[in-house]
């Protein structure tokens, strides 16, 4: 490798990391619309809060099983390729949302197409990209990635929720239409798909890298990873805590806050900002998380955030009232654990199955997050159209962290089991 190559003042690594964090962000966006779109369909179109719901899980349950078999297609025709194409689909699957107005449109587009578009760049992409491109620094850049799901909601959801209350909920998702459209040809000219591509190693690395295996079937090597991954109990507490991790967030918080802020008389403009200031203190928190998770044991790292997010959902009901104070409090409390728990559960998969194999296994692992994002939402849909409010629902999650809390502590047993072929 030539010495002038290695020596370049700006590595393109960060380059490939900051195109990374620009497509994450802007799919955050498109995924947090839901947030804002609840009270205005069941407004227009008279569907009920469960109805509404039961696509937003639709869209959850995809945006996660899509993960791993995007992390194998990723590795058989490249970063690039996968993220431009996903962009296009959300673009068209966003805008298509514009003309629907039967429940099974809105269960059809924002749940299959946009539930699949967003599922392949999703956090998978960020471990994929840190994997290829970075042997130092790896926990804080899986933080500043993992922060941009966030950061997609402080840039999008106050706009969207303005443009709700002043034009209607067309205009918001033509915003993010137009996002999606706009970066793809970008990430088409810009991206490369490995360090070797600009005849680099990747960032710190004092060796060259291993030759890149093709995988054959992506499909197929997506259901071995599985398989493979299923044998061992690190992979069960991992997808197990992950699981906790998307039903307190995702599917709860960034679903249905909004919706319950509105059920006690906030507007949804202030309520966009609740979340909004969780997006600007998730990137402190999920940052900072990287940071530690670099220094520290991931296990007691994901003990800590699951304890403190549990305690701060069975107190939320509390925190609804007249000054708002308390839910201001609790948006700088959760936003600071918002998706902290994500680059620790990122190094505890790559000790677990290797380098290789650490997007596919966290694709898999990630589709457990999604699955209980899905069920948050449909659950406390149904819970808050059968019951009035959504108390239930925030202890219930709560209650489930505390649990995920106790299971961080069990994975590896004082050992991450690898898989027995690796072994070999």
């Amino acid at each position: 490798m030539p010495q002038a190559v290695q020596a370049r003042k700006l590595h393109y690594g960060w380059i490939a990391a900051g195109l990374t964090f620009v497509t994450l962000l802007v799919a955050a966006g498109i995924r947090s619309a839901p947030g804002v779109m609840i009270v205005p369909l069941e407004g227009e179109f008279g569907w009920s809060r469960a109805t509404i719901s039961f696509a937003v899980s639709v869209n959850l349950v995809l945006y996660g099983l899509m993960a791993p078999f995007a992390a194998a297609v990723m590795d058989r025709i490249g970063l690039r390729r996968t993220m431009a194409l996903a962009l296009a689909v959300l673009a068209a699957g966003v805008l298509a949302t514009t003309l629907m107005s039967r429940p099974w449109h809105m269960v059809l587009l924002w749940g299959v197409v946009v539930g699949g578009g967003s599922g392949t760049i999703a956090l998978v992409l960020g471990a994929t990209v840190v994997s290829r491109w970075f042997d130092a620094y790896r926990g804080t850049v899986m933080g500043v990635l993992s922060a941009a799901t966030a950061t997609g909601q402080l840039v999008f959801l106050p706009q969207m929720a303005m443009l709700v209350e002043a034009w209607g909920w067309r205009e918001a998702v033509m915003l993010i239409a137009a996002a999606a459209a706009l970066l793809a040809p970008v990430i088409w000219i810009f991206m490369r798909d490995r360090p070797a591509d600009v005849g680099l190693w990747p960032v710190g690395a004092t060796e060259a890298p291993p030759a890149p295996v093709r995988a054959g079937n992506p499909a197929v090597a997506a259901i071995e990873a599985l398989r493979d991954g299923m044998r061992h109990r690190d992979f069960w507490l991992l997808a197990g805590t992950f699981f906790v991790c998307g039903l307190s967030t995702n599917g709860l918080v960034g679903t249905h806050l909004i919706p319950a802020c509105f059920d006690h008389g906030i507007p949804e403009v202030k309520a966009a900002g609740l979340l909004a200031l969780m997006g600007i203190f998730d990137i402190v928190g999920t940052t900072l998380s990287g940071w530690l998770t670099d220094r520290w044991d991931p296990r007691k790292l994901l003990f800590w955030y699951y304890s403190l997010r549990g305690l701060s959902l069975i107190f939320l009901d509390l925190a609804f009232g007249p000054d708002v104070f308390g839910l201001w409090l609790f948006a700088v409390f959760y936003g600071l654990d918002w998706i902290a728990t994500v680059p620790p559960t990122v190094k505890l998969t790559a000790e677990a199955f290797g380098r290789e194999r650490a997007g596919v296994m966290f694709g898999w692992i990630f589709a457990a997050h999604q699955v209980g994002a899905a069920t948050a939402a449909f659950l406390a849909g149904w819970i808050r159209t059968d019951l009035g409010d959504y108390w239930l629902a925030f202890v219930g999650a709560g209650l489930a962290c505390l649990a995920a809390a106790a299971m961080s502590l069990l994975i590896g047993g004082g050992r991450l089991a690898r898989p027995a072929a690796e072994a070999a």
